[in-house]
């Protein structure tokens, strides 16, 4: 990680960087014109008209972004649709590459998102267990976090379903049984984008209490949201991305009041 000066944290005692962007440029490029139907339609017309290459439009979807996050805060991303919150979150945890800029990460980031894959014909239980060994978790860990995982995701409040395949589990199902796999390991850097989004508002408040928690055993929790209560009863922190841009980068309580004004909400 690139050395930087640590802010004095207010109790005393330096603060530790765990992210730090640098003047980010994210760039999508996508191929086609757009000009057929889909991609067999597209290709056929391009061999048709000789032509030896598609059309490639370029998508700047973040935009000399730059931020210092520290250890043991949890930041919330919030801008409207498109304003590159989740790129920037996949960028974080180096699954995308930066067009320009630079971001270092001291730790191991880990991106928990409500596309996250889970295998539908093994079941939940089969889920779990390679879930928590693809992070990292020894098969003694897992079996002793089995339990606490499957109780945290409710899953078998009305049935065993836990030994079913995940084709037969609803949305809200998957999403919950995803984000307490996840949350089963401790993270140095843990990125959750929009996997509050489905579940009870009971579960919503059990999936919070685990952010405080890993932010206190941990590092730093970023959480992409478009429910701003989620953001405000979680995030000390939030960055408000418009457009690509980092408009804003404050307490939680002064952006969220921002933000509403800019969307009249």
């Amino acid at each position: 990680m690139k050395p930087d000066t640590h802010p004095v944290r207010a109790g005393g005692g330096p603060l530790t960087p765990t992210v730090i962007a640098e003047n980010v440029d994210i760039v999508y490029r996508i191929i086609g014109t757009g000009s057929g139907r889909g991609s067999a339609t597209s290709a056929l017309t391009r061999i048709i008209s000789r032509k030896e290459r598609p059309g490639i439009r370029e998508v700047h979807a973040v935009k000399g972004v730059s931020f210092t996050a520290f250890k043991g805060e949890a930041i919330g991303l919030i801008g409207t649709n498109g304003s590159g919150k989740s790129t920037l979150l996949r960028a974080v945890a180096g699954l995308l590459p930066c067009e320009r800029g630079r971001i270092y990460t001291d730790g191991q980031p880990s991106l928990m998102g409500v596309n996250a894959a889970l295998m539908d014909d093994l079941t939940g239980e089969r889920n779990v267990t390679l879930g928590c060994l693809a992070m990292g978790m020894s098969r003694e860990q897992v079996k002793e976090r089995y339990d606490d995982i499957v109780d945290f995701s409710g899953i078998n409040e009305k049935g065993d379903f836990i030994s079913l395949p995940m084709r037969t589990y609803s949305s809200g199902m998957r999403a919950r049984l995803r984000f307490s796999i996840g949350a089963a390991k401790d993270h140095d850097v843990l990125l959750i984008d929009e996997a509050l989004a489905t579940g009870d508002r009971r579960f919503q408040k059990r999936s919070e209490e685990r952010i405080r928690e890993l932010r206190q055993q941990a590092g730093t929790v970023f959480l992409v949201s478009h429910n701003n209560k989620s953001i405000a009863d979680t995030c000390d922190r939030v960055l408000w991305l418009e457009g690509g841009v980092l408009r804003m980068d404050g307490p939680t309580g002064e952006v969220l009041e921002a933000y509403e004004r800019f969307t009249g909400k």
